[in-house]
């Protein structure tokens, strides 16, 4: 399976290519899951340009040194000559120690000097980068943030069928392998899951029960779409840890972009963290090669093919909500639910999703609009908005006025 187009038409892509046009110089951070696009959106831009461009990656089997950094800075300012300067392009940062620190510093010195040299930034870790840039960088960077490709992208480019798109997730560099299931199954085992946590969470952060960070994210993908406490995933993982633990575990998989856990909706912003969250995948082909299901025996399954509907649903309002664009959470009251809460601007949408995994007795978005003002709900499948009507648009489509 081939692309229909030569280059990215990522929204991301154009906003990234007028920034690089103006005349000023910008320090831009690109950050967002493995195998999402970044190094090639980033070479596809930065090719048309007609400055020098030095494109460089930190990504070795071991750690780069810490002078790595201005290294290929001051290469960089060697070509940034006249008034249009060039471009450093600093691939998967965050594997350098103490990158933000020796970031600003060399981005200060720049500043003083006024030499006219165009910085990005690139990392496969949004977590890590966001607390390199907290701790360093306040005041001085920009921040594009590609999520995984949702169903449009996947359609637009390699023609995907909605239940490709259910199966196969939205990872661009592993469409061309759908026609072998098995070899693409392991090509996300090995090189997007275990290098995602081996690489982006293990090797760069300090886990002290790395067994128990792996099974919980196989937890989360198996129980995607479901409420589960942190006691009962102890219980599930058959581990003495705290629930403590397991939060922190949880958020280092949201911030390497796997899974994530939706709070709660309680009007209040400390409720809703101590509540138990809804396991949620942020690509459903991490469902998949987890429940190890073939593509004809995941359609055939209806209590799987629901849940990888629901799931899709929830990752296309969860990666919305990772770029800033919304806040999602899910509603569960005296046995009335709602499977997604999303605020966008201060207003309230509810999502209800009819999938085929069970009939639903009652329908939660009559309680929750009882309990808190609602600007709309929304009900995805059956005889509502189709399932791909719904990931055919962006998030920002169904919550604008």
């Amino acid at each position: 399976m081939s692309r229909k187009q030569t280059d990215y038409q990522r929204p991301q892509a154009i906003a990234l290519a007028e920034r690089l046009s103006e005349p000023r110089r910008f320090l831009q951070v690109v950050a967002g899951p493995r195998q999402v696009g970044k190094s090639t959106l980033v070479q596809q831009v930065t090719g048309g340009l007609d400055v020098p461009v030095r494109f460089v990656s930190a990504d070795e089997p071991t750690l780069r040194g810490a002078d790595w950094i201005g290294q290929q800075w001051e290469a960089a300012r060697l070509e940034a000559t006249g008034k249009s300067g060039a471009v450093l392009v600093l691939d998967e940062i965050q594997k350098i120690p103490a990158w933000s620190e020796n970031v600003k510093r060399l981005w200060d010195e720049d500043t003083r000097r006024k030499r006219p040299l165009k910085v990005v930034l690139l990392g496969s870790a949004p977590l890590l980068i966001a607390q390199g840039l907290t701790e360093s960088l306040a005041g001085r960077f920009e921040t594009l943030r590609l999520p995984h490709w949702p169903y449009a992208e996947m359609r637009e480019a390699f023609d995907f069928t909605l239940d490709q798109y259910l199966y196969f997730g939205g990872y661009p560099g592993a469409a061309s392998l759908i026609r072998d299931p098995a070899r693409w199954s392991r090509y996300i085992a090995d090189s997007l899951i275990e290098t995602s946590i081996a690489r982006d969470v293990l090797l760069l952060t300090r886990v002290d029960k790395p067994a128990l960070l792996r099974r919980l994210f196989e937890l989360a993908c198996r129980y995607s779409g479901q409420v589960l406490s942190y006691t009962k995933m102890l219980g599930q993982l058959q581990d003495a840890g705290n629930t403590t633990t397991l939060a922190h575990y949880l958020d280092l998989l949201a911030g390497a972009g796997m899974v994530c856990g939706l709070p709660k909706y309680a009007g209040d912003a400390a409720r809703s963290r101590g509540s138990s969250p809804k396991l949620q995948v942020l690509n459903t082909a991490l469902m998949t090669v987890t429940a190890g299901l073939t593509p004809a025996e995941a359609r055939d399954d209806r209590e799987f093919r629901g849940r990888l509907m629901e799931s899709a649903v929830g990752a296309h309002l969860a990666n919305a909500a990772a770029a800033g664009e919304c806040e999602l959470f899910y509603w569960r009251d005296r046995g009335h639910e709602v499977d997604f809460i999303v605020r966008f601007r201060a207003r309230l949408v509810a999502i209800e999703v009819k999938s085929g995994r069970a009939p639903q007795a009652h329908s939660g978005t009559a309680a929750f609009a009882e309990a808190f003002k609602v600007r709309r709900t929304l009900l995805v499948g059956g005889d509502g908005i189709s399932v791909e009507e719904f990931l055919a648009q962006p998030v920002a489509h169904w919550l604008a006025d």
